[in-house]
């Protein structure tokens, strides 16, 4: 058995759980961005504590697992400015489709919405249309 297809598996169904918890104990939809977006600016004021934890959880995890042995640490496939290019991109789509994969991807198509359904395949669609103009221009690795 192919051991990053079990570890694929077992990180997938941490997020599901992650989002089943997160709905069940504040009644709230789980997204990334939305909990980030609300630090940056100001709206998410009442619950500050608790998307500081979740996000600083988001951060932790993984480099404890790494730390520890557990995982192994991967390397970035593309330079600093293609990067934060990336980022800012990315960013700027989740604005503009107010939320991201863990939002809509996650949460909302095991919800059916229409919204999360069609918004996934957007970002589906741009991520695919970003790798091939990055391997056009000779950005991959």
């Amino acid at each position: 058995m192919n051991p990053d297809w079990i570890a694929g598996l077992i990180g997938g169904l941490m997020i599901g759980g992650a989002a089943a918890l997160y709905l069940l104990g504040n009644g709230r939809v789980m997204g990334a961005s939305g909990l980030l977006g609300g630090l940056i600016d100001g709206s998410g004021r009442s619950d500050r504590g608790q998307r500081l934890a979740f996000l600083a959880a988001l951060i932790a995890v993984p480099a404890l697992l790494v730390g520890g042995g557990v995982a192994e640490r991967s390397e970035p496939v593309a330079g600093l400015g293609v990067l934060v290019l990336a980022g800012l991109l990315v960013g700027f789509g989740t604005r503009l489709g107010n939320g991201c994969t863990s939002g809509h991807g996650v949460c909302g198509i095991s919800r059916f919405s229409l919204r999360g359904i069609v918004a996934t395949m957007v970002y589906l669609a741009t991520g695919v249309a970003a790798v091939l103009i990055a391997r056009a221009l000779g950005w991959s690795a």
